[in-house]
């Protein structure tokens, strides 16, 4: 059985209550990895990922619930991955621009929860899905081609749209933190056989 790669989402989610709107973009036709359907920017995580430097880190209420989980990836890492594939997919950072790279800025993230592509995947993933506010990024909205039709979307529609059912979960989620001052436990998606299993980390 292959072992999964690391990756990290970021949800970044735009205005409150009912104007409240998700980014989200396709992924192309041709791509291996769940072609033609909606997805929040992220990708895998890099080993240059654990070595980045940081405006600001991630908060200790963030990091502890993923330090936890006992993976190869460090917390530092995976908030990085997210914000960094997050840059290159749509333009908006969490951070600064700095002379020579971006210097990244962790503290705004929150950890929804984590999802393991099922064994029968031909291409495995073990996936962190982080939650931000869009006011706390800089920079306009523009594409490289890794995602199409990229845009900000009212939750109501965006549950419309053709996704997994990782995404249609972690878009819940993020639904259910609007407003909310505690957060729920992360959620914790994982598959026995073709059956998918929801439980909540500590």
């Amino acid at each position: 059985m292959r072992a999964p790669r690391d990756a990290a989402s970021l949800v970044i989610v735009r205005g409150e209550g009912s104007r409240a709107r998700v980014l989200l973009g396709r992924r192309p036709t041709r791509d291996r990895f769940m072609p033609d359907v909606y997805v929040f920017p992220g990708g895998r995580v890099d080993r240059a990922d654990a070595r980045a430097a940081v405006h600001a880190d991630l908060a200790p209420g963030v990091a502890r619930p993923l330090a936890a989980t006992r993976v190869r990836a460090q917390p530092r890492a995976l908030a990085v991955a997210a914000v960094r594939e997050t840059y290159e997919e749509t333009g908006l950072l969490f951070g600064r621009a700095d002379a020579s790279s971006p210097l990244f800025d962790l503290s705004p993230l929150e950890y929804l929860g984590r999802a393991i592509t099922p064994a029968s995947s031909p291409i495995r993933y073990h996936a962190r899905f982080f939650f931000a506010r869009a006011e706390a990024a800089r920079g306009r909205l523009r594409g490289n081609g890794e995602l199409l039709d990229l845009r900000w979307l009212p939750l109501a529609k965006a549950r419309e749209l053709p996704m997994i059912d990782v995404t249609q979960r972690m878009l819940e989620e993020a639904a259910a933190r609007l407003g909310v001052a505690r957060s729920p436990r992360p959620l914790f998606i994982h598959y026995r056989g073709a059956r998918r299993i929801e439980t909540r980390d500590r």
